[in-house]
């Protein structure tokens, strides 16, 4: 077996971005996924499921369900441009990083399908403290030319390199990996303390208004809190399940790995 997309609905997107958001630290990509999908009223046209995901289904209401990610759909009416919302239970459990490479080319292969050519990766940094102050959003492009179209959106690309270095999982992939296709990346990272199984509502809105104003959308973040709310027993759910089963292949990550994570 190998990592496979199932079609749902064959869609025609007009100029399309993908937004991916994904669990990571603090499940910023998560957050802010889960709103726009919720509050944007948007369609599922596909599904994602890999053999790198850890071996173990969830089960909800008696009912059993392998790991997936999702591609929902949002027909933008001012014919501008349409998204590409990829959410998921789980990233890739393969240590060794070829099943994240796997993944995130599959991902890719969709969305070239679709006439993406703007990829716009969600994700937070983990400081190790609780932020007291309003969090900063960090940003990476994958091109130069990039920084001049996004600098003025209070995005902190300055402190980037400097604070991290690199970027793991899905969210530094696609990234990195859209440029070989020609096309445009944008990384937004939510500030958060980036302790385990923590989602953290306060980065997500940070990063949250300032995607709204790029995509010049209106959406209200009066019910952001409740929504957060609602998934954080789901995410935690599936994190303890994760600790056992990779404790299970003698896989168990510390917290000091929970923490240095980003993505």
């Amino acid at each position: 077996m190998e990592t496979f997309i199932r079609v749902l609905k064959d869609v025609k997107p007009n100029n399309p971005i993908l937004i991916e958001g994904l669990p990571g630290i603090g499940n910023i990509g998560r957050i802010v996924a889960g709103y726009l999908i919720e509050e944007l009223e948007t369609e599922k046209i596909a599904e994602l499921y890999s053999p790198h995901f850890l071996p173990f289904v969830i089960l909800h209401e008696d009912v059993a369900r392998v790991l997936k990610c999702e591609f929902h759909y949002y027909k933008d009416p001012k014919g501008k441009n349409d998204l590409i919302i990829l959410i998921g239970d789980s990233q890739s459990g393969d240590q060794e990083g070829y099943g994240h490479y796997e993944i995130a080319e599959k991902i890719l292969d969709y969305a070239e399908d679709l006439g993406v050519k703007k990829v716009f990766t969600i994700g937070g940094f983990g400081t190790g403290e609780i932020e007291k102050d309003e969090p900063m959003v960090l940003g990476a492009v994958n091109d130069p030319k990039l920084l001049e179209e996004y600098k003025g959106y209070g995005i902190n690309f300055e402190e980037t390199s400097l604070k991290l270095g690199m970027i793991v999982g899905a969210t530094g992939l696609l990234l990195g990996l859209s440029k070989l296709r020609g096309m445009d990346g944008l990384c937004l990272l939510g500030e958060t303390a980036g302790f385990p199984i923590l989602t953290d509502p306060k980065a997500g809105e940070a990063v949250l208004k300032i995607l709204m104003k790029i995509l010049n959308l209106d959406i209200s973040l009066e019910k952001l809190e409740k929504r957060v709310k609602d998934m954080e027993n789901f995410l935690q759910k599936i994190e303890r399940i994760q600790q056992q089963a990779l404790k299970q292949m003698g896989q168990e990550k510390s917290d000091e790995d929970e923490l240095r994570y980003i993505g």
